[in-house]
């Protein structure tokens, strides 16, 4: 990313020069950068955070620019998107996702996930039956996969997100660190839950073979994916910054 020029390095890819801007002289030196030119420099201290030093970064292009004081609405010099200091109304409406998903988590697992249809008769299989079915059929890797991608990690990232909002509506300063670890572990394997929709997509798609047998994805399918999505919806409007404001606060 960089290239050795006069004893230093010089930033060759304009996205790292626009993450470089808030970098300290100090912080530079050591990593042995040379900053960009007019780069902004903030004052770095244990209380410091960008918002507390005027700087807002585009959700878009990522530029970091200075917020001019008494300024009302703010555009991005660089792709002219409105900018924000914090995400708006970011609370409320992770907090509305949550409740959404935890509503609609009960019938997805409730309901019949796939029925069967066969001359021996008709079967509703729910996630839980099917984990077992898999378990008892001697396919326990397969089970285990099931089991943790469509029932432990949708819960965790739901618990996860629920403990995340909730500190930050109470401006918690507990373990900020840890909680921004959360947060990125929620957005990794957030996409992972789908497992068990894609699973019987694929297998209505392929047992077709009327009258013998088919395969139908039952009305749990839909619950489960409007689960997956809306979790994936509230961790994107969750904020993590905002783990962050109270910080400052507290040291003041």
């Amino acid at each position: 990313v960089a290239s050795a020029k006069g004893g230093g390095s010089t930033v060759k890819r304009p996205w790292l020069g626009a993450r470089l801007q808030a970098v300290t002289p100090e912080i530079a030196e050591s990593l042995g950068l040379k900053r960009p030119a007019g780069a902004l420099v903030a004052s770095v201290t244990p209380a410091s955070t960008a918002a507390r030093a005027g700087l807002i970064r585009c959700a878009d292009c990522e530029l970091l620019s200075r917020a001019p004081k008494n300024a009302g609405k703010l555009a991005c010099p660089r792709c002219g998107a409105t900018l924000h200091q914090r995400k708006p109304n970011s609370i409320q409406r992770t907090w509305a996702l949550l409740i959404s998903a935890y509503i609609l988590y009960i019938p997805a697992n409730l309901l019949p996930m796939m029925k069967t249809s066969s001359p021996r008769g008709t079967e509703n299989d729910t996630i839980m039956s099917g984990v077992i079915y898999l378990w008892t059929s001697g396919s326990w890797p397969l089970a285990l996969l099931v089991f943790l991608a469509s029932i432990t990690i949708p819960m965790a990232k739901l618990l996860s997100m629920t403990l995340l909002t909730w500190s930050v509506q109470r401006q918690s300063v507990w373990q900020p660190e840890q909680r921004a670890r959360i947060y990125r572990l929620v957005e990794i394997v957030g996409r992972w839950s789908m497992l068990d929709v894609y699973v019987v997509t694929i297998m209505a798609a392929l047992v077709q073979m009327q009258p013998l047998a088919s395969i139908e994805a039952g009305p749990a399918a839909i619950a489960f994916g409007a689960v997956v999505v809306l979790t994936l919806l509230a961790a994107d409007s969750f904020d993590p910054r905002l783990i962050w404001d109270p910080i400052g606060d507290h040291h003041d």
